[in-house]
């Protein structure tokens, strides 16, 4: 089991362990979530603003962008 000392502040400093297995850098977000009066410690994953845009361009595959170009002008 591993545990943290809490400090006067409330702060705690994340065990190496835990920090390595959760993939944590500094500056980066965990959450608590709360289940059965049970506290888990999730790193928070950004969605990036682009990702609403992945796959979107897939009818273009293959095509050259002068023919492209040229399919939006319309020549």
């Amino acid at each position: 089991m591993l545990a943290a000392k809490v400090t006067s502040k409330g702060q705690i400093t994340i065990p190496k362990q835990v920090r390595d297995n959760l993939g944590l850098q500094p500056g980066e977000v965990i959450i608590f979530v709360e289940k059965n009066d049970i506290f888990y410690i999730k790193k928070l994953v950004q969605k990036s603003p682009f990702d609403k845009w992945v796959g979107r361009l897939k009818t273009l595959k293959g095509k050259k962008s002068d023919a492209i170009t040229d399919e939006l002008r319309g020549t």
